[in-house]
């Protein structure tokens, strides 16, 4: 027997390792062509695609503006700066965030945040204490900063929020670490997501649900009671993108009938989770 042994690679491959050998060669090449070059790999299997996503994120977080993904200050859930605190439980109980925006007066004017677990260290000692004694300073971002910069800059300074701001120096938003980090690796749940693998759509009230944007058509259909499914689009997620003519941002919304959704939670390439909410 031989002991030569069979090549290592294949056509195919040789061909590809050809390409991204010549990518790196050090001529002047576009992103396109870095994506393109990626994808044929993926197609070639020589990488997954968990990992083509990943990477696929990664450069289009060097290409965005913290503009692009932020909670527009409408949509911020938040807390006035001379609210004594025991008054401020029920909001606390309700949407179960980490952190919360401190405003004096309005929202344009963040002032600092309220951490969830600062509060209840005081709540339960009776204090007659206001959201203004015991916030902590905000970490203010403007608008245009690009999302890579934001993310080191949060890592390095332990921060997990920031509050954006206009050319002006109003408040016009908020982003998380975790909304960035969502722009690589996709959506991430926690323990307060409203959403198991049981189902797809979640009561909330008489009037308002939360869906998974995968939900079938045909399923929303059944439930509502409405006529919505075309060959169109499979999901509802698909829906509210033939609606809009575009890919949505968190906080966008469209009304069909006496139904207004909302997305809530969206990357640069699907919507993940949608609130509907039945209008008269």
């Amino acid at each position: 027997m031989s002991d030569d042994k069979p090549p290592s690679s294949s056509p195919t491959r040789k061909r590809w390792v050809d390409r991204i050998s010549h990518f790196f060669s050090g001529e002047p090449q576009d992103l396109e062509e870095l994506l393109e070059i990626l994808r044929e790999a993926r197609s070639n299997r020589l990488l997954d695609t968990d990992a083509l996503t990943m990477i696929e994120g990664v450069l289009q977080v060097n290409q965005m503006q913290v503009r692009d993904i932020m909670i527009p200050r409408v949509q911020m859930v938040v807390v006035p700066n001379d609210a004594e605190l025991d008054t401020i439980m029920p909001l606390i109980t309700e949407f179960n965030h980490s952190r919360y925006p401190v405003i004096d007066g309005d929202r344009s004017k963040v002032v600092g945040v309220l951490l969830a677990k600062d509060l209840l260290a005081h709540i339960c000692k009776n204090t007659k204490l206001l959201v203004k004694d015991i916030m902590r300073s905000a970490y203010v971002v403007p608008e245009s900063k690009r999302l890579n910069v934001l993310l080191k800059e949060l890592r390095t300074n332990g921060n997990h929020m920031a509050i954006v701001v206009d050319e002006y120096g109003q408040t016009a938003g908020l982003v998380s670490i975790e909304d960035v980090l969502e722009q690589i690796v996709g959506e991430i749940e926690d323990e307060h997501d409203e959403q198991d693998d049981e189902g797809y759509i979640f009561r909330r009230s008489d009037r308002e649900f939360m869906i998974k944007a995968l939900t079938p058509m045909d399923e929303f259909d059944d439930y509502f009671s409405t006529q919505l499914a075309t060959d169109e689009y499979d999901t509802i997620g698909g829906f509210i993108v033939s609606q809009l003519e575009h890919m949505p941002k968190k906080g966008e919304s469209l009304v069909v009938d006496n139904m207004r959704f909302e997305v809530i939670r969206a990357d640069t390439r699907r919507v993940h989770l949608v609130k509907l909410k039945l209008i008269e």
